[in-house]
């Protein structure tokens, strides 16, 4: 099974940018569902941003702010966050799972592999 580390968050002011990136044990290019979440003390986990073969697809709230993407060597997954709001503080998760079709979705009981989360805090 894959390994997930993620690293890059922190404390930063609203309208502020960071880049999360989540380091892999094995390769994670085509043929994964790859996923961001965050998840905020005492509410469920929502899913923010995910790619599929290659498509990415945002949560509203974020979409036009954040960008999934990869590296081309497949290994990294990163989630680059602009024009961050207090609303964004949560602990950030990045997740993956085999496509074995179907297409990939914003449903965490989907996904087999999780880091161990990297806390994001925007606040002036």
């Amino acid at each position: 099974e894959v390994q997930l580390v993620e690293s890059g968050g922190g404390l930063v002011q609203p309208g502020g940018s960071l880049r999360l990136s989540c380091a892999a044990s094995l390769y994670i290019g085509s043929g994964y569902c790859l996923a961001w979440f965050r998840q905020v003390p005492g509410q469920a986990r929502e899913g923010i941003a995910v790619l599929d073969n290659g498509y990415p697809t945002y949560k509203l709230s974020v979409k036009d702010r954040f960008t999934i993407f990869r590296d081309d060597a497949g290994n990294t997954l990163f989630l680059q966050m602009n024009s961050l709001q207090p609303g964004d503080t949560a602990k950030y998760y990045c997740a993956a799972r085999i496509d074995r079709g179907g297409g990939c979705f914003l449903l965490d009981h989907q996904y087999t592999a999780w880091g161990q989360g990297t806390q994001v805090t925007v606040s002036s």
